[in-house]
C-alpha cells in the first residue's frame, strides 16, 4: 500500500466545495468526489482522498493539498497523467509524489493561508468575475487594516463563524497575520491561521469590507470578538472572492 500526495489547484464555481456530502450525486458536484472517480477507474479500488479541510460552494484552491492510499502499481507520472486526462478542466493536479505512511494531509496541517480577493473598480473586470466580489465604492483600506488588528491572535471566534450555538466545539482559534493590499484597484486580503470554523474567513472578510464601507467602526471589531454573537459580526462575504492558497505541515 503506498501512500500519494497531491498538490490540486481548483476553480471551486461549479462546485459543492471540496467534500462529498450525504446527498444524491454529491460526487459529480464536489472536488474529492470528481478525483475519487477518476482515481477508482483508474486502480480499480475504491480509493479515499483524504483533504486538508473543507471548502465552501464556490471558493477556489490554489495549493489544495490531499492524500491517498493505493496498491496501484503505476508511476507517479503515469497516475499524473491519467489524472490530466480524465479530471474536468477546472481541476488539476499541480504535482502528485510518494509519501510517508504517517502523512495526513488533514491531521497534520500547522497552519492555512487564505486570500479574500475584491475588485475595488467602478466597473467588474470580466475576466476575475468568478474570482473577485466586486465592490464598486471605494473601500477605506487604512480603517480595514486597523480593524484586522483586533482578530490577530488566540481569540473566540464565536462572533464569526456559522456553527450553530448548541454545537460542543471549541471556537478558539489562533490567527497569526491578516496583510491587507491594494493594487490598482485588486484589494487582497491574506490571512493566516492555525485552523479556521465554519465560514470564518468569510465572514471576517464581510466584516473588515463593512469597516472599509464605513458601516462599522474599525473599533467594533474588538466588541464584536468579546460579544461572541454572529449577530454583531458583518455579512459573510460571497464564496467567489475566497482562495485557498497554501497549506503548512
Amino acid at each position: 500500500m503506498r501512500n500519494i500526495k497531491m498538490i490540486i489547484q481548483y476553480d471551486g464555481t461549479r462546485y459543492n466545495g471540496w467534500q462529498k456530502q450525504n446527498q444524491k450525486d454529491s460526487t459529480a458536484k464536489t472536488i474529492q468526489g470528481k478525483i475519487e472517480n477518476v482515481l477508482n477507474k483508474m486502480t480499480g479500488e475504491e480509493i479515499n482522498v483524504i483533504g486538508c479541510g473543507r471548502t465552501d460552494s464556490g471558493v477556489h484552491a490554489e495549493n489544495y493539498i490531499a492524500n491517498f492510499f493505493t496498491d496501484c502499481t503505476l508511476t507517479t507520472d503515469e497516475i499524473e497523467k491519467y489524472l490530466e486526462e480524465y479530471l474536468p478542466k477546472d481541476i488539476v493536479i499541480k504535482e502528485l509524489r510518494f509519501a510517508k505512511d504517517r502523512f495526513h494531509a488533514r491531521y497534520n496541517v500547522k497552519a492555512k493561508t487564505y486570500v479574500y480577493r475584491i475588485d475595488n473598480n467602478k466597473y467588474n473586470n470580466v475576466f476575475t468575475r468568478d474570482f473577485t466580489n466586486h465592490i464598486p465604492v471605494e473601500l477605506n483600506i487604512e480603517q480595514m487594516k486597523k480593524a484586522a488588528e483586533y482578530l490577530i491572535g488566540t481569540h473566540d471566534f464565536k462572533s464569526f463563524t456559522s456553527l450553530k450555538a448548541k454545537n460542543n466545539k471549541s471556537t478558539v482559534r489562533t490567527i497569526n497575520y491578516i496583510n491587507i493590499i491594494k493594487n490598482d484597484g485588486l484589494i487582497e486580503m491574506e490571512v493566516n491561521g492555525n485552523s479556521f470554523l465554519l465560514n470564518m474567513v468569510r465572514i471576517i472578510a464581510g466584516t473588515l469590507i463593512e469597516v472599509g464601507e464605513g458601516k462599522l467602526m474599525a473599533e467594533s471589531v474588538e466588541t464584536i470578538l468579546m460579544e461572541k454573537d454572529r449577530e454583531k459580526a458583518g455579512n459573510k462575504a460571497p464564496a467567489k472572492g475566497l482562495t485557498l492558497k497554501e497549506i503548512q505541515y
